[in-house]
């Protein structure tokens, strides 16, 4: 018997007891490999010493000072650490507690700019289909993940969706990737065309896909082409860095690979690690300057933002990314596991793509190889390798309707960045073990 309101109220859960490493540890000693980091999120592992003693710290000194009061030097100095490190202009840092929050205050933001301007008319966002923003309502609004959306479309905004840059299946075998950027860049500029350039407000997109799709990356100069079509018509580009950016993929900001500025960028998960919640927005120096300029403040605000243990906690997982050098082990360790997976089970039928970015890595399973025919969805591939994995002692982050909300499977990695060869060596072996088991040969 349980009072937790669980999100899965008919699944039996263990106890998580201990964390350690790589390795979370339930109730009856059993370990498990945490090769998503939860979601994306569990970036330096578990246990790490440096980050509890600065939440120690913080918690000695002032553990919380509401943000219409007061701002602490904790908020203070993770701002100025990633104001110095963002790529351009974006030097305004707005601290909430989670990605959907981040979304959210983006969304709001964006719209907020377009008033304080003299452009109220401009009130449309689009976003892709098969992206995901956040589970509140304006960021649900915006997704196009259509599993979640369709138990509340009645109370969602209006959005609207252009196609996903998803080159495994939509790019055409005689396009290179140039043509394929342009042919997405043509759907956007011609969506903004019918809605009105002067009625949209931003575009908005995941800079490598999450779960969704399973670290779906642009290809070369999709992001690019991107931001010049709303540059030609005056739009925001909001860029959701919540599951790939704080060094996912061996950039602290994902979109740096790409060489694109976004206007608002929206990061959590890896910015705090899973030490505490937290979230942030960062915005260009152009909207700031705009919203002082007008009313003089956000028209937005959460009892938690800028929570000074939570800051504290951020900038410390923040130092030790930064201090043992673990973008540069993304890279080696991100490589190494999609080389392995490719090797392990490159010849089994079912492996449709192996994908992503740094340790943001993406496996698509298919029916048929050779078609890219997905599973029949009441299959449910991705739940039966999840409950086989965890007997197997390997988390991983699986979802179905990859393709278009009901039908394909993947499965998402995103272990922890202090992981060794050895480890990455040993993640590859249970998966491989597992996807055996579930579907064999």
């Amino acid at each position: 018997m349980t009072h937790v309101f669980h999100r899965n109220p008919g699944q039996q859960l263990n106890f998580a007891v201990r964390g350690q490493g790589i390795r979370l540890f339930d109730q009856h000693g059993k370990g498990y490999i945490d090769a998503s980091g939860g979601a994306a999120v569990s970036c330096l592992g578990h246990g790490h010493a440096a980050v509890i003693a600065a939440i120690k710290k913080q918690v000695d000194e002032v553990a919380y000072a509401h943000s219409s009061f007061f701002t602490t030097q904790a908020a203070e100095d993770l701002a100025d650490f990633l104001a110095a490190r963002a790529p351009g202009d974006l030097d305004h840092v707005y601290f909430v507690s989670g990605g959907s929050e981040a979304v959210e205050a983006s969304l709001k933001l964006a719209r907020q700019y377009f008033v304080e301007i003299g452009q109220p008319s401009r009130r449309h966002f689009i976003a892709r289909r098969q992206s995901y923003h956040g589970n509140t309502l304006g960021a649900l609004a915006i997704g196009g993940n259509a599993w979640r959306r369709e138990p509340f479309l009645p109370l969602l905004v209006p959005a609207h969706h252009v196609a996903p840059c998803y080159a495994y299946r939509d790019q055409r075998p005689d396009e290179s990737e140039e043509h394929y950027a342009g042919r997405l860049a043509q759907e956007l500029d011609d969506k903004i065309r019918e809605l009105g350039p002067e009625s949209v407000a931003a575009f908005v997109a995941e800079t490598v896909v999450g779960a969704t799709a399973g670290a779906l990356a642009p290809v070369k100069t999709y992001l690019q082409r991107i931001r010049e079509v709303c540059d030609r018509h005056g739009v925001l580009l909001i860029l959701d860095e919540v599951m790939s950016g704080m060094g996912r993929t061996g950039h602290l900001f994902a979109c740096a690979e790409d060489g694109v500025v976004p206007d608002i960028i929206a990061i959590a998960k890896g910015l705090g690690a899973g030490y505490q919640p937290i979230g942030a927005m960062l915005a260009s120096d152009r909207i700031y300057k705009a919203i002082v300029a007008g009313t003089g403040f956000f028209q937005h605000g959460h009892t938690y933002m800028g929570h000074a243990t939570a800051c504290a906690a951020a900038l410390a997982v923040q130092h030790v990314i930064e201090s043992d050098r673990l973008l540069d082990n993304v890279l080696a360790r991100g490589e190494q596991l999609r080389t392995q997976l490719r090797e392990a089970l490159g010849s089994h039928p079912n492996l449709g793509d192996v994908r992503g970015r740094g340790m943001f890595v993406g496996v698509e399973f298919v029916q048929d190889k050779a078609s890219k025919k997905p599973f029949d969805p009441a299959r449910k591939v991705h739940v039966a390798l999840k409950k086989k994995a965890m007997e197997n002692g390997l988390m991983m982050y699986p979802m179905g309707g990859t393709i278009d909300g009901v039908h394909g499977d993947h499965v998402l990695l995103a272990p922890p960045f202090i992981c060794t060869p050895a480890d990455i060596s040993e993640i590859v072996s249970l998966f491989s073990a597992t996807v055996g088991q579930v579907l064999p040969a």
